[in-house]
């Protein structure tokens, strides 16, 4: 996705989701010179038209799948392994599901600074699980896997040894259920994410109600 395309995904949620992260965070982020949706000049400024049940389900949807990346066929592929559950397990899964992608992972280290970024990373290799170099994204994580740095990427860019400052960055945002050795530069995912964890801005509930028509 072009940077362009990011803050008009942001404008047409009508919220920020922190796709291109420190800009979000900075008076660059074109979300707060234009926070309406997308569209010619003369829809600029106009209030957003109450959306029905429907549209809030779907728009829950695509604020998800926009947050961590994903396509809708494989997004209806973890839909499908949560509805698989009952009851809370439903939502719980599709949660674990989206966090446990390798990708989402790297970015909650702090190794990227974006989740775009992160899956450029794994693409391009910089990235091993219990030792081997992984390659995929949407790779799924488990309870005891070693998330590492691979050895000729250990001085390049983001890898760099991390001074005191970073530490402990990474040690107040990364999530309880990743144990992380900045010394080693790995982690360990300890348990499986639990919902009571999300920071995420997305009704879950929705994303379920939506697919459950």
């Amino acid at each position: 996705m072009t940077s362009h395309g990011t803050c008009r995904t942001c404008r047409g949620a009508g919220e920020k989701l922190f796709l291109k992260g420190e800009k979000c965070f900075s008076p660059k982020c074109v979300f707060n010179k234009r926070p309406t949706g997308p569209g010619n000049a003369s829809s600029l400024g106009k209030r957003r038209a109450p959306k029905s049940e429907y549209g809030i389900q779907l728009a829950e949807k695509q604020k998800a799948r926009n947050i961590y990346g994903v396509g809708e066929t494989q997004f209806v592929r973890y839909i499908k392994e949560a509805t698989s559950k009952k009851g809370s397990l439903a939502t719980a899964t599709l949660y674990a599901n989206l966090e446990t992608r390798l990708d989402n992972v790297v970015f909650r280290l702090g190794f990227a600074k974006s989740r775009p970024m992160a899956r450029q990373l794994v693409s391009h290799g910089h990235t091993t699980v219990n030792g081997r170099k992984v390659t995929v994204p949407s790779y799924r994580l488990h309870v005891g896997d070693i998330i590492g740095i691979r050895p000729g990427s250990v001085e390049k860019g983001p890898f760099r040894e991390p001074n005191e400052e970073d530490h402990k960055k990474k040690d107040s945002s990364v999530p309880s259920w990743l144990f992380f050795n900045p010394d080693k530069r790995e982690a360990e995912v300890k348990t499986t994410p639990q919902l009571k964890d999300k920071d995420a801005s997305f009704d879950i509930t929705a994303i379920m109600e939506f697919y459950s028509r």
